[in-house]
């Protein structure tokens, strides 16, 4: 498996802990009396759909594409670590930004997401090839 796979799957696997561990404290928090944690859920939902599954299936795809035949298997790679740093700072910056009511910075998160996925699908189209 490929470098950028295996921090992608392993942050992946981070973020859904982080995730679930804030789930966990959001369905506590009525019980107990903590009325203000219920406006972290949005920062709950980037975690677990971006920052999980996203980030498990850019890192997944990365490693199971058809390798090119010749020079680098899998080709440069600096663009897959830009999207998987883009991925990761637009995760938290969305969710945060959603959380807190700063729009600026859930736009600037959502920016970087897209940007992520752009750095991403260029890096990885080349190897996309017609089933045979």
């Amino acid at each position: 498996m490929p470098r950028l796979s295996i921090w992608m799957v392993r942050t992946a696997l981070l973020a859904l802990m982080a995730g679930t561990a804030l789930g966990a404290v959001l369905l506590a928090a009525p019980g107990f009396g903590w009325p203000g944690v219920l406006r972290w859920r949005p920062l709950h939902a980037e975690l677990l759909l971006v920052g999980w599954l996203v980030q498990l299936t850019l890192g997944v795809s990365w490693w199971i594409l058809p390798r090119f035949r010749s020079g680098a298997e899998r080709g440069p790679e600096g663009l897959g670590w830009l999207a998987f740093g883009l991925v990761n700072a637009g995760a938290i910056l969305a969710g945060v930004g959603r959380s807190v009511g700063l729009d600026g910075l859930a736009l600037a998160g959502r920016s970087a997401e897209a940007l992520a996925a752009a750095a991403y699908a260029a890096r990885a189209w080349p190897r996309v090839k017609p089933f045979r």
